[in-house]
């Protein structure tokens, strides 16, 4: 079964922020490959960043996919845990409320990326 594998970070009922992996099923669509079943989207954003850029704790704005296009960023979460993503990597991020998450690059370049909010 094919899928894409996401990375969800979300609020515990402690409000700590906590990373979770998931997967999403790609069922077979004949030629022209394999679909997710589809989701309701809100807006979509394109982001670039200074090579700088570090962002203390913060709760994500909405429910949201982050899909980084290109460089590197380390995201921590509230209880300490650190992992690192790299262009091509896709976050659903859902931390709206709680300890929130801190994010920054690690790469010294500008950073590119793509926000989807859900509804």
């Amino acid at each position: 079964m094919e899928a894409f594998n996401i990375t969800r970070i979300h609020t515990d009922a402690n409000g700590d922020s906590r990373f979770e992996s998931v997967s999403v099923t790609l069922n077979d669509a004949g030629e022209i490959g394999f679909l997710s079943e589809a989701q309701k989207a809100g807006t979509i954003q394109f982001r670039k960043v200074a090579p700088t850029y570090d962002y203390d704790f913060h709760n994500a704005p909405n429910r949201q996919y982050i899909i980084l296009m290109d460089g590197v960023i380390e995201i921590e979460t509230s209880l300490g845990e650190k992992r690192y993503f790299k262009g091509g990597d896709i976050l659903l991020v859902e931390d709206t409320e709680g300890k929130g998450h801190k994010t920054r690059n690690i790469t010294n370049e500008v950073r590119s990326s793509l926000f989807i909010t859900l509804e």
